[in-house]
């Protein structure tokens, strides 16, 4: 083939490359902040347009194309290859950007299974909570005796010699009871779902009636003030690592019984791969549940007015963060699922 007869059929190629790197390839701030405005060659499509360009350039060499060919095509390509060869980002990096992008990114795609595993949670929390006020008979329907008046003794507001909800264990063990047991419970909420899903909404109903119960018995019998202020704090986290878990476990449990059009082991392994991800996310949030739980929801001397300031604060973090988290900025698809939100 003759060289204007290859530069003819090629250059259109090289020219929308050379115009990716010059746009996107230098600074990764920029790219991300013109996301919406570019209409030029798809970030996946780089490396493909890639190997094209080093088979081009091993062509016009064995060719005998003019050096001035040749000089282009190998200067587009050492290009090419630092930007694609260089240093992966340190390992905390990129956790710390799965946490701020890909993790809420992971939540929106599986908006579906969080919405139904938010109802699933809610509804029977909402329900059983109002249901006590009017019958606080009901307490007695879902716990025994021994446990009520475990709870009416952790949340008696004229006991001093508990604070809020704990007797005089250090906040260092209580850190390490909570962990385990917030961490107990979301991977249940998550495995669970294997049983065709319907262990993942067995737990949540279950949940969010024993949440429901205990906070409406506490509020019936007066005792709703030191219990609030406990769970303030925490509950941002808490809860909502929960809904995400059993969404988690929806997602599992439709993968196995809806497959699809893929086999039922390759719908299961996405599934699964796709919650593992999402369960990452809600260890995090658990441990930072279990960490405000135990150093500051037990603060007894705390004013309830502060307390519920900073939950009101903590849940509009947690909603927003779960909302614009990772919209406008580049997400390596290896450290989670691909984010096209």
């Amino acid at each position: 083939m003759k060289q204007e007869l290859f530069v003819q059929r090629y250059r259109h190629e090289w020219d929308a490359f050379e115009h990716w790197l010059n746009v996107r390839g230098e600074s990764a701030k920029d790219a991300r902040s013109t996301r919406r405005q570019w209409h030029g060659l798809g970030d996946t499509e780089i490396p493909a347009r890639f190997r094209r360009l080093c088979q081009q350039l091993a062509l016009a060499r064995r060719r005998g194309y003019s050096p001035v060919l040749v000089e282009r095509l190998q200067l587009l390509m050492q290009r090419g290859h630092t930007l694609l060869y260089r240093t992966p980002a340190p390992r905390w990096r990129r956790l710390a950007m799965f946490l701020l992008a890909g993790f809420p990114r992971l939540v929106r795609e599986e908006r579906f299974c969080m919405t139904l595993s938010a109802l699933l949670f809610w509804l029977p929390l909402a329900a059983i909570f109002i249901a006590t006020q009017y019958r606080p008979e009901l307490s007695s329907a879902l716990f025994d005796a021994s446990t009520l008046h475990k709870f009416e003794a952790m949340y008696d507001p004229h006991d001093a010699a508990h604070a809020l909800g704990r007797g005089s264990e250090t906040d260092l063990a209580m850190f390490g009871f909570y962990i385990w047991n917030n961490i107990s419970i979301g991977f249940k909420t998550f495995a669970s779902g294997l049983v065709a899903g319907i262990g993942a909404v067995i737990v949540l109903l279950t949940n969010g009636v024993m949440i429901g119960g205990v906070a409406g018995h506490l509020q019936a019998i007066g005792s709703g003030d030191p219990f609030w202020r406990f769970v303030a704090g925490h509950s941002p986290f808490e809860l909502t690592a929960i809904v995400i878990a059993g969404g988690a476990g929806l997602r599992l449990g439709l993968n196995l019984m809806a497959p699809g059009q893929r086999r039922r082991v390759d719908a299961l392994i996405d599934g699964g791969r796709r919650g593992a991800l999402l369960c990452a996310g809600v260890l995090v949030m658990l441990l930072i549940a279990a960490f405000i739980e135990a150093f500051w929801s037990s603060i007894g001397w705390m004013p309830a007015g502060v307390k519920y300031s900073v939950s009101a604060l903590l849940w509009l973090s947690v909603g927003w963060w779960l909302w614009r988290g990772g919209r406008n900025a580049a997400f390596d698809g290896t450290a989670g699922e691909g984010a096209t939100r």
